[in-house]
């Protein structure tokens, strides 16, 4: 729970300096959202979720 809370935090940290500084308009971040909703729900939500936290397990892995 606390790694899906912690990305979500870091998409929408990403989303808005988007917005800000690149010129994602809100319209493209409303449309992307809703795309991660509909994923969500889709038959794809399991292996997104596992090719996440492998990412997140490789990530934590690394010795810097």
């Amino acid at each position: 729970m606390a790694l899906s809370v912690s990305a979500a935090v870091l998409m929408l940290v990403i989303v808005v300096v988007l917005i800000r500084k690149s010129g994602l308009r809100l319209a493209h971040a409303i449309i992307c959202a809703l795309l991660g909703f509909y994923l969500a729900s889709s038959s794809l939500a399991p292996s997104i979720q596992a090719m996440t936290a492998n990412v997140a397990g490789m990530i934590n892995g690394l010795r810097l």
